[in-house]
């Protein structure tokens, strides 16, 4: 995958590399016929570690070109889903343009934030739960019933054209609300080595520069990125070979920061007394 570096006719030229990683899941069947009465935990759902890979912000140094001022990627929509949007809200701009549905499989993944999670399996196994599923089902169940499990990440695709976005959010502690969104499309996909596919693939490439440029004007940080400022913890939007990537660091960092507080502040320590 690479970042987009501008050339359109006289305008733009192609080249610096990207990157993604995704994290691993597992199926969260349970939540389906869980007690909860949140429409959210649905049969799609799964869950993981709120402190993997993709759900960890990705610092980068920001520098505005000569000249240029800061743009306000913070108010930036990608198929009219925004930073700072609750999980609800998102799901709901997704059925009302009609344009993205969930995705049949994993749709929604809930979490439970690292230090959340050092809690609750020490209260478990101070009940005496030390077999794995068991342990796993305590942890879960205590999570849930705290508050502590969020929806972490919302997976829409569409149908027609096979372009996916997938949505992060923060925790309940900081209102379960956008910090970042990842779109994907075709672009940068090539369907053989004969030369009339990289022909295809460039011109794909070229039109869907142009509809970047159209939406959200010319970058202002490098040939790839609107930035807020040159600080990377504000709004921030990159784009990729076929790709975008909006997210605000500083919103994720908070909600860390607020999880490992609040979860020191409630560790359930014996009573000791001496």
């Amino acid at each position: 995958m690479k970042r987009i570096f501008v050339f359109f006719t006289a305008l733009c030229s192609i080249l610096v590399m990207g990157r993604f990683g995704f994290a691993d899941e597992w199926d969260y069947d349970e939540m389906a016929a869980g007690d909860t009465e949140s429409a959210d935990f649905s049969e799609y759902a799964i869950e993981t570690n709120a402190d993997d890979d993709n759900t960890e912000c990705r610092m980068t140094t920001i520098k505005l070109n000569d000249g240029a001022s800061p743009v306000a990627a913070g108010s930036f929509d990608i198929a009219g889903i925004m930073l700072g949007m609750t999980f609800d809200e998102a799901q709901m701009i997704a059925r009302e343009t009609g344009l993205y549905k969930n995705r049949d499989k994993d749709s929604v993944v809930y979490a439970i934030h690292k230090d959340w999670k050092y809690n609750l399996d020490y209260e478990c196994r101070q009940n005496k739960i030390y077999v794995p599923a068991k342990l796993d089902q305590c942890i879960k169940s205590l999570a849930r019933g705290r508050g502590v499990m969020y929806a972490s990440e919302l997976h829409l695709v569409r149908d027609v054209t096979g372009e996916t976005i997938d949505v992060y959010f923060t925790s309940n502690a900081t209102n379960n609300v956008v910090w970042k969104i990842v779109y994907k499309n075709d672009a940068n996909e090539e369907e053989g080595a004969d030369e009339k596919f990289e022909n295809q693939k460039n011109k794909k490439i070229m039109v869907w520069w142009q509809s970047v440029l159209d939406k959200y004007g010319v970058p202002n940080a490098g040939n790839d990125q609107w930035a807020s400022s040159d600080n990377g913890y504000d709004p921030l939007m990159t784009a990729y070979y076929g790709e975008l990537e909006l997210v605000d660091c500083g919103r994720q960092a908070d909600d860390s920061a607020t999880n490992i507080q609040q979860a020191m502040d409630n560790f359930a320590a014996k009573p000791y007394a001496f």
